[in-house]
C-alpha cells in the first residue's frame, strides 16, 4: 500500500532500477540494503524500517542472500513477502490484471529510506522525499557538465544515493544511456569506457585511483570523457591534477551526506585547479550553507573553521522513527548539522578540515587529519592514507597514520616521517605508523576510521614508530 516500505537487497542489476521507478510511482517507500550485509545487519534494517516486502537476489559474491532473508523473516514481524529477482518475470505477470489508478504521490512524500553508511557507528535510516532526490540528481548532473544524451558509466552501488540518485536520476535528467556496472572492477570499467564511448562517470577516490593504477589505463580510449565526478571522502590535490591532465576533461567534487539527498556543495567545471583540489565549491542551487561554532551555534566569520550546516529542499524529513536522533541532526530552524568541519571563504566556497569526531585534540591543540592526509597522498609511495587520533596517557590523543602502499611501492616510515617534518609542526607529525594492505570501507567507499580505532584499541594492528621520531 502507499506509504509502506519495501526493501531491495541486491547488487547493481537492471531490475533494481525498474523497481526504483515502480515503487516511486506506486507511492511505496524503497528501503535500500547493502548486498554485503550479513544476517544481523539485514534483520536490523528490515525490522527498523518495518518493511512489508523484500526483493532479493538468490546470492551475490558468496553471500546466500535469499536463504538469509528467509532465515531472518521470523524476526521481522511486518515482513509479509519475500520476492526473488529470479522470479521477476512472474512478479511482473502477476500485475497484468491491474486496472486501477496509480495513487497520487506528492513531491514531499517519502521515496526512499537510505541507511547512513556508518563511518561513525551504527546506521540510521534517512527518510528522503521525492523532491529532494529528483532535484538533487538533476542539479548534480548539470554541475558535472553531463550533456544531453550522454553515456553514463554507472559504477556507484544502487543501494547508495551515489548510485540510485546521482547515477540513475541524474542520468535520466539528461536522457543519458546508463551503462550499469554490476560491481566495480577497474579493468571492467575501463573496458566499458572503451566499448560504449563512455562520457561521464561518478566514483569515489578509491575507484579512480584503482583505474589510474591499472595496467590497461594507458591503452584505454578515454577520448569521449566529458565529465568525471568524485566525492565521499578525501580527494587529494595530486589526484585532481592527474585526472584533469590524463583525461583532458573537467573534474568536479561533490560534498554532502545521505541526509541531504546527498549533495549540498559542489565544485564547478569552470573552477580553477586550485578550487577543484582544495575546496568543495559553492552550495548547490536553492541550497543554504552556513558554518557555525559547534559550542555556541553562532555563525563564524569568513575563514574560521566550524561545523558545516545546510538547509533547503534537499534535507531529509528525518531519521525513520528516530525522533531523538532527528532532533540532534536537524534543529528547530531546519538546519541539518552535518558534523563536518569546514571553513568558508568570501565567495561561499568551503574547504573541509575534517569531522568533529575525527578532529584530534593533542594536549589541548586541535589537529585536522585532512592536512596530514593531503601531504602524505602527494608522496609517490602512498596509495591511500587515513590519519586518526589514538589514545595517549600524556597527551590525551596522538596522531597515527594508516598507509596503503601505491602499486609496486614500499613504505619507508623514516622517509615519510622526514617528509612530513619538512612541512608540518612536530605535534602534527604522526607518532605511530601502520602499513595496511587494505582499509575497512563502507559500502559507498568511505574509509571507516572508527573501525581503525577499534582495531587499534584491540591491538590488532602492527605498529612501528620511525627510528628518527
Amino acid at each position: 500500500e502507499p506509504g509502506e516500505r519495501v526493501a531491495v537487497w541486491a547488487h547493481n542489476i537492471p531490475e533494481w532500477v525498474l523497481l526504483e521507478f515502480g515503487s516511486a510511482m506506486a507511492g511505496v517507500v524503497l528501503v535500500t540494503v547493502n548486498p554485503a550485509f550479513r544476517a544481523s545487519e539485514v534483520q536490523y534494517v528490515l525490522s527498523q524500517s518495518r518493511s512489508a516486502g523484500l526483493f532479493v537476489v538468490p546470492d551475490f559474491r558468496g553471500n546466500p542472500m535469499r536463504a538469509v532473508a528467509e532465515e531472518v523473516q521470523p524476526d521481522c514481524p511486518e515482513l509479509r513477502e519475500i520476492i526473488s529477482f529470479s522470479d521477476w518475470d512472474d512478479f511482473l505477470a502477476s500485475g497484468a490484471g491491474f486496472d486501477g489508478d496509480l495513487p497520487s504521490v506528492t513531491p514531499d512524500d517519502p521515496m526512499m529510506i537510505q541507511y547512513t553508511s556508518g563511518t561513525t557507528g551504527f546506521p540510521k535510516g534517512a527518510y528522503l522525499p521525492h523532491r529532494g532526490l529528483a532535484n538533487n540528481g538533476a542539479h548534480t548532473a548539470d554541475r558535472m557538465g553531463v550533456s544531453d544524451g550522454a553515456v553514463f558509466i554507472a559504477v556507484m552501488p544502487l543501494f547508495h544515493t551515489g548510485g540510485s540518485v546521482l547515477g540513475v536520476l541524474g542520468a535520466v535528467s539528461k536522457r543519458a544511456t546508463l551503462v550499469l556496472v554490476e560491481a566495480f572492477e577497474p579493468e571492467l570499467v575501463l573496458r566499458l569506457f572503451d566499448t560504449y564511448g563512455g562520457t561521464a562517470m561518478m566514483g569515489v577516490p578509491t575507484m579512480l585511483i584503482a583505474m589510474l593504477e591499472h595496467p590497461s589505463f594507458g591503452a584505454t580510449d578515454m577520448s569521449h570523457v566529458e565529465a568525471i565526478c568524485s566525492g565521499g571522502s578525501l580527494v587529494p590535490e595530486a589526484l585532481v591534477k592527474r585526472l584533469e591532465t590524463e583525461l583532458d576533461a573537467p573534474f568536479t567534487i561533490v560534498f554532502g551526506q545521505t541526509e541531504c539527498s546527498p549533495v549540498a556543495s559542489m565544485t564547478q567545471t569552470s573552477d580553477s585547479i586550485a578550487d577543484k583540489a582544495l575546496t568543495i565549491g559553492p552550495p548547490m542551487p536553492n541550497v543554504e550553507v552556513k558554518i557555525i561554532d559547534p559550542e555556541s551555534g553562532e555563525t563564524v566569520p569568513v575563514g574560521v573553521i566550524g561545523e558545516y550546516c545546510t538547509r533547503g529542499y534537499h534535507v531529509m524529513t528525518g531519521y525513520f522513527e528516530m525522533p531523538e536522533q532527528t532532533a540532534e541532526a536537524i534543529d528547530a530552524d531546519g538546519w541539518l548539522h552535518t558534523g563536518d568541519l569546514c571553513a568558508m571563504d568570501e565567495r561561499g566556497y568551503c574547504t573541509v578540515e575534517g569531522r568533529l569526531k575525527d578532529m584530534i585534540i593533542r594536549g589541548g591543540e586541535n589537529i585536522y587529519p585532512k592536512e596530514i592526509e593531503e601531504l602524505l597522498f602527494e608522496h609517490p609511495t602512498v596509495g591511500e592514507v587515513a590519519v586518526v587520533g589514538v589514545p595517549d596517557e600524556k597527551w590525551g590523543e596522538t596522531v597515527a597514520a594508516f598507509v596503503r602502499p601505491a602499486a609496486g611501492a614500499t613504505i619507508d616510515r623514516n622517509e615519510l616521517f622526514g617528509y612530513l617534518r619538512e612541512h608540518l609542526a612536530p605535534h602534527k607529525t604522526p607518532k605511530d605508523w601502520v602499513v595496511v594492505d587494505e582499509f575497512p570501507f563502507t559500502g559507498s567507499g568511505k574509509i571507516q576510521k572508527f573501525k581503525l580505532r577499534e582495531m587499534w584499541d584491540r591491538g590488532e594492528l602492527p605498529t612501528a614508530p620511525p627510528a628518527n621520531a
